[in-house]
């Protein structure tokens, strides 16, 4: 048997036939683009992207929406990293608003080809749907039912795959979840059983933050020092067993800031707030189905933990129930939990409460010391210092205010003059009346 070299075409045939194919391929899709109904071109474009990826030396990997029931977190993280990859020159793009959400979500659209650079490499991304229909039986009859599915096909030379799979995909997907940080809505969830996993949600808009907070500087030093410990210490409670996260005790007398610091603590970390009232839930396993509700990255509080049990009516939520909740296996359902529990009798709550893995950190909101009187000052009347500030000091030594207090004076006008003379005033009226019961501190 023999073959004739007449026959076979050259390579430099070969590789112009195949360079006007593809660039009649590009020809097709623009034309689709502008002049074919969006019902045809759908199907036309996964056509020609086939034909086009078939005739180069490229790679695609297909990322799919879903895997049966479960997202796929990198299709996810690929839509919110394009979105911000997205350029002026883009033809289409999408825009939503949910409806408890503050900022557009913009994305990519169908059959819009974007090209990503990643340590030199051309990467082509494009979003890409089809349908499957599922036929319904229903009163003996049938119907079907179509359901559209969304993948991204992410194209690359071949010689790049070990590089995008180990270093371009674990990249994108840390961006996605910094862009997502950044651009997060917090949300302030409460108990509701008619709710999604018996919660319910409203944006959480608390102005807190640390700046703001009028609490002694080496508490809030600390606070901040352990939250940063503990948010970059995931491996660590994975390689000592440990589940990931960590309780604290804010207590103290009311109107110390106990609510305010855990809001300033959320904006600081980014994470959503469970407000779990007790005294709401009816039994320990509507507790445990509440634990599993939450989402992580999260702040769960528990208000005034010394009353909440005691006033449960039938022990609806038990002493164990809350412990198991709290360091039993089922606190393990998820990462990066926070739980806070105030109160303002610590002298009042079980010993078996208060000790390491349930209570881990234990701060004291004090009255408004000098320090704190100052951050007021700065918040309310813009001023670092003034000539009252000593007489002012000096009552601070001698009557307790809280900070709600001295904050509540210092609103009533913002000149400053105006403002210290009216919490000096306050300072003597409170002074007198404390003298009358025999409480001043002299």
């Amino acid at each position: 048997m023999w073959f004739s070299t007449k026959a076979m075409p050259s390579y430099e045939a070969i590789l112009s036939a195949t360079a006007s194919l593809t660039a009649s391929v590009i020809l097709l899709r623009t034309i689709a683009n502008d002049f074919i109904p969006e019902s045809i071109k759908d199907r036309l474009f996964l056509h020609l992207h086939k034909i086009s990826s078939s005739l180069s030396s490229q790679l695609t990997v297909v990322i799919e929406e879903s895997d049966g029931l479960t997202a796929n977190q990198v299709f996810h993280a690929a839509n919110v990293y394009l979105g911000e990859k997205l350029s002026s020159s883009t033809p289409r793009i999408k825009v939503n608003k949910p409806q408890k959400e503050k900022r557009l979500q913009v994305t990519t659209d169908k059959n819009q080809e974007m090209v990503d650079v990643f340590k030199g490499v051309k990467l082509k991304w494009v979003l890409l749907s089809t349908s499957r229909n599922h036929v319904l039986k229903k009163n003996n009859k049938n119907g079907v039912l179509k359901e559209e599915i969304r993948y991204f096909e992410l194209s690359f030379h071949k010689k790049n795959r070990e590089m995008v799979l180990g270093s371009y995909l674990p990249y994108l997907l840390q961006k996605a979840k910094e862009i997502k940080e950044k651009n997060k809505t917090l949300k302030l969830h409460t108990v509701d059983y008619n709710g999604t996993d018996y919660w319910g949600s409203i944006n959480l808009d608390h102005p807190a933050s640390f700046n703001t907070m009028a609490m002694d500087p080496a508490v809030k030093t600390a606070l901040i020092e352990d939250l940063d410990r503990f948010s970059r210490r995931r491996e660590f409670y994975r390689r000592v067993g440990k589940a990931w996260k960590r309780g604290y005790l804010l207590y103290g007398p009311p109107g110390t800031g106990k609510s305010s610091l855990v809001a300033a603590m959320a904006n600081y970390l980014k994470f959503d707030v469970y407000d779990l009232d007790l005294k709401e839930i009816q039994c320990n396993s509507d507790l445990r189905r509440l634990l599993i509700g939450t989402g992580n990255g999260s702040i769960i509080v528990i208000e005034d933990i010394d009353t909440s049990l005691d006033s449960a009516e039938d022990d609806k939520v038990t002493l164990s129930g809350l412990l198991n909740f709290i360091d039993g296996l089922w606190s393990s359902c998820g990462d990066e939990r926070i739980i806070v529990f105030t109160t303002n009798h610590k002298d009042r709550l079980d010993p078996v409460l208060l000790r390491p893995g349930r209570m881990d950190m234990h701060l004291h909101m004090s009255y408004c010391t000098f320090s704190g009187f100052k951050t007021l000052a700065s918040n309310y009347l813009r001023i670092q210092d003034h000539q009252l500030f000593g007489e002012i000091k000096g009552w601070l030594d001698k009557v307790q205010a809280t900070p709600a207090e001295v904050a509540g004076e210092l609103m009533k006008c913002e000149d400053p003059d105006v403002a210290l003379r009216g919490l000096i005033k306050w300072f003597h009226n409170r002074a007198n009346t404390e003298r009358q019961d025999g409480s001043l501190n002299i």
